[in-house]
């Protein structure tokens, strides 16, 4: 794959679902009652991990591409299964199906890829173990494989040193199994997708300030869900439109959940020309479609309370940082360390490699910007963000840009370069 600079981007799009959204539809759906109708599914690496993950634990799971049900079989349904769960390069997977497991009369291990052996698991080990859940690290090295279940919970109230909704996820999900209210406090709210569809499947789950509370042992009633774009995929279409000479680009159905789109607020923070139009609420969520075009971008400051809501999008953000005049400086971000790769160093490696001005930080990057782009060589660390924020990269890069392994783009988004293509002129 190559990707050489363009003259123009225009068109109409539409992206693929949230992956939030699917991970969860499927998780819920199989400890409920009935059926659970997915439409607009992650039909993405990712996500089919989740599907894998229920059917080996009993649950009859039908998928058409963008169109799953869930034969759920309730909070206690679920059955032992008969090796271990593979979660592949999911984190979500990882983190939010513990909670779940955690609440099982019967033991149960997980594991995953490498990337996976490598991101810290103590963050759920510590509050679930607090919930009296027999969880460990095999390895004991705070890392997956894990093994887990197989023990009363009881409830508790946690004070989250991270802002993760992963974290929160897992936490609340156990809490489902526990006999009380279980509550979890966080330093900056994160994403609340969970809150939100959770009290649709029935829960009765709270949310006040920094705390999201649920009450044990709720009976969830299977439900139809629309999953709207996912805004973490809609950010290089995005960036790509601020960027990128006579750019005119509309992305359609697009998920804005406050607690996600902080990319938004940034775009328009660096002088970019973006609206949201058709604004409504579809399944619980907000969505509406983008309209980008082509814009004069100045440096910003992206720090304190917005950044769970655009930490997936800050690889790509990077690269409008490069385009844009000025410096930008991203900090209080050091939970990029532990993603996929290590997003602080390997953004700073490529945006170098590019000709980018930019200085690595212990918590984020300072980036001046405004220097011409060189194609060059990605070096992915198989993370499908940076192979995706460098794609974009090279759209406005002199020479080609190719990389080491596009491949991994499927775990998020499998039609990456064909949606791109959709709109390039060159």
């Amino acid at each position: 794959m190559a990707i050489t600079k363009v003259k123009s981007l225009k068109g109409e799009i539409n992206i693929p679902g949230d992956k939030s959204i699917s991970h969860r539809g499927v998780m819920f759906g199989s400890i409920s009652d009935g059926i659970t109708e997915l439409t607009g599914f992650l039909d993405g690496a990712d996500c089919r991990s989740t599907i894998g993950c229920f059917r080996a634990m009993g649950i009859d799971i039908s998928q058409k591409n963008d169109h799953v049900i869930i034969h759920g079989k309730g909070l206690h349904g679920l059955t032992a299964p008969t090796q271990m769960l593979d979660v592949g390069n999911s984190g979500t997977t990882t983190r939010l199906i513990s909670g779940i497991l955690a609440g099982q009369s019967f033991i149960s291990s997980l594991n995953g890829d490498d990337s996976i052996q490598k991101r810290p698991m103590k963050r759920i080990i510590t509050p679930l173990t607090m919930m009296s859940a027999n969880i460990r690290s095999i390895r004991d090295n705070g890392c997956a494989p894990l093994e887990i279940g197989g023990a009363p919970l009881k409830p508790i109230h946690y004070d989250s040193p991270v802002a993760s909704a992963q974290v929160k996820s897992c936490i609340l999900l156990a809490g489902l199994y526990a006999d009380g209210i279980t509550s979890v406090s966080e330093p900056v709210v994160s994403r609340n997708h969970t809150e939100l569809m959770l009290s649709g499947f029935g829960a009765d789950i709270k949310s006040e300030g920094l705390t999201a509370s649920i009450v044990g042992g709720p009976k969830l009633v299977g439900q139809k869900i629309e999953v709207p774009g996912d805004i973490s995929s809609a950010a290089y279409f995005i960036a790509a439109g601020l960027i990128c000479p006579n750019a005119d680009i509309l992305i359609k159905n697009v998920n804005t959940n406050p607690t996600r789109a902080g990319i938004i607020k940034i775009a328009q923070d660096m002088g970019g020309n973006i609206e949201l139009l058709n604004e409504r609420i579809v399944s619980g969520e907000p969505v509406a479609d983008i309209h980008i075009t082509t814009s004069e971008l100045h440096g910003c400051t992206v720090s304190g309370d917005i950044i769970p809501t655009l930490i997936d999008e800050i690889p790509v953000i990077a690269v409008m940082a490069a385009c844009a005049k000025g410096q930008t400086v991203i900090k209080d971000a050091a939970e990029l360390k532990v993603k996929e790769s290590d997003r602080i160093a390997t953004v700073t490696e490529n945006l170098k490699n590019m000709g980018c001005d930019i200085e690595a930080t212990d918590d984020g990057m300072i980036i001046n910007g405004g220097n011409p782009l060189n194609g060059n060589i990605v070096n992915t660390y198989l993370d499908h963000r940076i192979a995706m924020s460098f794609a974009i990269a090279g759209l406005v890069a002199d020479g080609e840009t190719t990389f080491d392994n596009e491949a991994c783009c499927s775990i998020s988004y499998p039609t990456f370069f064909e949606t791109l293509n959709q709109i390039i002129n060159k």
